[in-house]
């Protein structure tokens, strides 16, 4: 089993290199090579039951959190100093106080193995903002919003911040500013306007109480993705994701349909780790209730999701009545780039 865990770390540390922290890289590298079996926290990694990989339970991920939440409160002190300037470290040092502080706070990290990371990457609301406002322009009418697997619900608030491509779509006041790098023509002028919100996830963050783990799982050597992030959820006060089933929720909310509104069901990095099943009932219900969808009260499904091409998730939009679908273009997965592709609305 411990091979497993190890190769599905050094995995990790390639994708976490790729997405630009490599100093996560570097950590989930030496604990692949370094940790061995004799203590509370290591004995359960390395005899990981289930599946550790990215795929499955993000075991790496759940450990490097853990890891980043002892540093941000820090404790050990050692642990904090590495972090706050770990070119200082050779891998050996470096090694040596992450073991340290394994056998240190074994409480802490045993918890917090016992819960997948969310990401909760607000940068992926670039491609929000600019799908909202080609359906803005398709439409022209208030947008409902439905997201699912929204974590923390900080994606919800898409139309609270603003996207710099050279030209500004969103809030121009917003203290919260994307800037990714952008590519082909830029989304209509038309300004979306949001009425509702309402969110659901196995495991809802909340950006008051779940704050620390909130910011643990962004990488400690990316502090403009972190500064995001806190204003992200200083904007998200008050806002509440429902606890549920994905599926069973979006069956509730497709129950009825909304007239005079666009209802707009969206996911991002989300939809792919539901299981098989859940995604058929889960299609299903869309095209039952895009079957029933009319001009008065359309229906929209935007999906920003792995399909297994590179680079990035591909953004695709669905839209009923007609069961039009849209290739927007294709999207980092960390927001840092936007290949923008839709046609004219």
């Amino acid at each position: 089993m411990s091979a497993r865990v190890r190769d599905s770390f050094r995995t990790q540390a390639d994708a976490c290199a790729a997405l630009g922290s490599p100093f996560t890289a570097r950590l989930l590298r030496l604990l692949a090579e370094g940790l061995e079996p004799g203590t509370a926290v290591a004995d359960r990694v390395l005899g990981w039951v289930g599946e550790p990989s990215a795929r499955g339970d993000a075991l790496g991920l759940r450990l490097a959190g853990g890891l980043h939440a002892l540093a941000l409160q820090g404790r050990p002190i050692a642990l904090q100093s590495l972090y706050a300037d770990p070119a200082r470290y050779t891998d050996i040092e470096m090694l040596a106080v992450l073991l340290d502080s394994l056998d240190a706070e074994p409480d802490h990290l045993l918890t917090w193995l016992d819960s997948a990371p969310q990401t909760n990457e607000v940068r992926r609301s670039a491609a929000l903002i600019a799908a909202g406002h080609w359906l803005a322009a398709q439409y022209g009418l208030p947008m409902a919003l439905s997201e699912l697997g929204a974590s923390a619900g900080l994606n919800l608030n898409w139309d609270h911040y603003v996207l710099d491509i050279g030209a500004c779509f969103g809030d121009p006041s917003s203290p919260l500013r994307l800037t990714p790098d952008w590519r082909g023509d830029v989304p209509p002028r038309s300004q979306p306007v949001v009425v509702a919100r309402r969110a659901v996830d196995l495991n809802p963050l909340d950006v008051t109480a779940d704050g620390l783990r909130i910011r643990s799982y962004i990488w400690a050597d990316q502090p403009h993705r972190m500064a995001l992030t806190q204003t992200a959820i200083d904007l998200a006060q008050g806002i509440t994701v429902e606890r549920g089933d994905a599926v069973a929720w979006l069956e509730t909310r497709l129950a009825s349909p909304m007239p005079g509104r666009l209802h707009l069901i969206y996911h991002t990095v989300a939809w792919q780790y539901f299981p098989a099943a859940l995604q058929a009932r889960g299609e299903a219900l869309l095209q039952a209730a895009g079957a029933r969808a009319t001009d008065a009260a359309p229906l929209a499904h935007l999906s920003m999701e792995s399909d297994g091409q590179e680079p990035g998730a591909a953004l695709v939009l669905r839209l009923w009545p007609g069961n039009r679908v849209i290739a927007l273009g294709r999207v980092d997965f960390h927001g840092r780039w936007v290949d923008w592709q839709a046609p004219a609305a």
